[in-house]
């Protein structure tokens, strides 16, 4: 009985091709909002997560906002290594530099800091080393850089003992890192600084350095002093032992005064980016299923164009036998076929909008279709056709032969 029923909701649906594609239509674009949409939503959420994740998400960010006339000295930032819970610290501070060498010349970024900056950031090196406690000691005149820097500025990657000037001054290049990094900080310094090198060859990669903070001081005119660090605690599983410790010394270094200093958990900014994030894919998401809510109306309106028109249809299959409950399957499963003929076209058109995107962003920004979505399109069209198709049926089985018959359109 499913069978036929399933055969003849088939050839009704094909029978009216264009007012099927027109109903199924609705259900194509609740369809395709809802799994573009969220999969655009997880593709942005996964680019920003992964641009927080390559900063670091096991340290904390000190920013001393008030010195109360007493800046931090370089020589007192050891004082916050001393309680058990503090691993290392780091002193950290950017600036936009123009980079020249006989090869190449463009715009750097350079970050002032120690040799503890690459412990804490999880820095690898390709080649050379990084800063030592000699460096700052000495006020050495070293750079670390990145490997697309040294391709840049240097036209190869080994570029340890080569020189590069940095604003007249010449660095000897001590070590290159292995991958580059995409300093956020750094990248405010650089884009408010004069590029007026339109012409140069690192027009297209972000030149990067580490320099001593100790050098720093002198090569900048706005560092003077620590007014951010960063440090990792001991405990891997939390931060929040070192945090107190931090927050005890700052407090009592900077009188009392709550205010004067701020410290921020990389791992609390992930699990806030995160909650928001899921928040969002959750809006966007309902806001798409209402075009299917939408699609569903669409289907219950034909359905019951389509019941009034075959009236005479169900009086006939009445009179010879047919039961309520053989009329109300074959209208709901004509419903069912419609929503889910539409679902599955949807899916198909939001995989190949997903595959331009993905073109067109020239993957910058990662879209995949996500199964869990396609799943929940899937078993929302099932549901939107039994909801819609359950009117439209149960009043075309309602319908009394002898009324059917007498119908005459």
């Amino acid at each position: 009985m499913i069978f036929q029923s399933m055969k003849m909701a088939w050839h009704a649906v094909v029978s009216n091709k264009l007012r099927s594609f027109l109903t199924m239509l609705g259900i194509i674009i609740g369809v395709v909002a809802l799994i573009v949409l969220v999969s655009i939503a997880n593709g942005a959420t996964s680019s920003v997560t992964d641009q927080i994740s390559s900063m670091g998400s096991s340290y904390l960010t000190v920013t001393i906002t008030d010195d109360k006339g007493n800046p931090l000295r370089l020589k007192e930032l050891s004082d916050f290594c001393e309680p058990e819970e503090v691993d290392e610290v780091a002193p950290v501070s950017w600036t936009s530099v123009t980079a020249k060498t006989s090869y190449s010349n463009g715009t750097m970024t350079l970050t002032g800091t120690t040799g503890s900056y690459a412990d804490i950031q999880g820095l690898e090196l390709f080649s050379g080393r990084f800063l030592k406690q000699t460096d700052i000691d000495n006020n050495s005149y070293v750079v670390v850089i990145t490997k697309d820097t040294a391709t840049e500025l240097l036209g190869r990657v080994d570029a340890v003992g080569e020189s590069i000037k940095l604003n007249g001054k010449s660095f000897l290049v001590v070590g290159v890192l292995s991958d580059s990094t995409s300093l956020t900080q750094g990248a405010a310094v650089t884009s408010s600084s004069d590029s007026d090198d339109s012409d140069s060859s690192s027009s297209s990669v972000q030149l990067e350095g580490y320099i001593p903070f100790s050098t720093m001081t002198r090569l900048a005119d706005n560092v003077l002093d620590v007014t951010m660090f960063y440090a990792s605690g001991t405990d891997e599983d939390s931060l929040e032992p070192a945090e107190n410790a931090l927050t005890e010394l700052l407090m009592e270094r900077f009188g009392e005064d709550e205010d004067a200093f701020s410290i921020v958990d990389q791992s609390e900014i992930m699990e806030a980016m995160s909650s928001v994030t899921n928040t969002m894919s959750l809006m966007i998401g309902g806001i798409a299923a209402i075009s299917l809510l939408v699609g569903g109306i669409g289907i219950m309106n034909i359905m019951l164009v389509s019941v009034t028109e075959r009236t005479r249809e169900i009086g006939i299959r009445k009179a010879i036998g047919a039961g309520r409950e053989t009329i109300m399957l074959q209208f709901l499963i004509e419903a069912l076929l419609v929503s889910l003929m539409g679902c599955l076209a949807g899916i198909g058109l939001s995989w190949v909008i997903l595959k331009v995107a993905a073109v067109v962003m020239k993957n910058s920004m990662s879209f995949t279709m996500d199964m869990k979505v396609v799943w929940l399109s899937v078993a929302f069209s099932v549901l939107i056709g039994v909801l819609f198709g359950l009117y439209p049926a149960n009043k075309a089985a309602s319908k009394k032969p002898i009324d059917a018959l007498r119908y005459s359109g």
